[in-house]
């Protein structure tokens, strides 16, 4: 019965010495939720404890914001704004939403502009309809865009004692295949 054992003992600290072999509660912290956390080699840098995730099945309007690295699986429509953190798009999300962000990884589907401080990604599937900002950019042969590019010196910390203006580069593309090479 259960009034044989205390209540008061946190399940969080039973479980990690001893997986329960009667799972039919929904626990929070259930060995499930240690798989969570991407190892998968197709996202780089996002194995570490501080990149928050939003999962597949999550669908999200509205605005996030953030002082965190973020994956998202899931669909989002609205903002999403993590000014000093990088953003990684995974293959099966659909993004509808302008983007701020440090860094941008594009795996899956982006409809929106992308502003990264830093560099703008688009990985071989992933597709991005929208205008980008960033101060570098690259996109592997096979990824979709159509937009416009803007390269912006200005996002560079050592910049400063050039022009007023940032120096920008538009491009317009509506075709898959195209590449940029990245000075990485």
């Amino acid at each position: 019965m259960w009034g044989d054992k205390k209540q008061e003992a946190p399940a969080r600290a039973q479980l990690p010495q001893q997986p329960s072999s009667t799972a039919t509660s929904a626990s929070p912290y259930s060995p499930e939720a240690k798989t969570m956390a991407p190892t998968d080699a197709n996202y780089p840098g996002t194995s570490g404890g501080s990149t928050a995730r939003l999962g597949a099945s999550l669908h999200i309007k509205g605005e996030i914001t953030g002082n965190e690295d973020l994956q998202i699986d899931g669909s989002v429509e609205g903002l999403v704004q993590l000014e000093d953190r990088r953003l990684v798009v995974g293959a099966s999300a659909r993004v509808t939403a302008d983007i701020i962000a440090r860094e941008i990884l594009v795996y899956g589907n982006v409809k929106g502009n992308l502003r990264a401080r830093d560099r703008i990604e688009i990985k071989k599937d992933g597709s991005v309809v929208g205008d980008l900002t960033t101060a570098r950019i690259m996109i592997e042969d096979g990824a979709y865009f159509k937009g416009s590019i803007e390269i912006d010196k200005a996002g560079d910390a050592g910049d400063s004692n050039d022009i007023d203006k940032p120096a920008y580069t538009r491009a317009n593309r509506s075709s898959a295949a195209a590449t940029s090479s990245s000075s990485d």
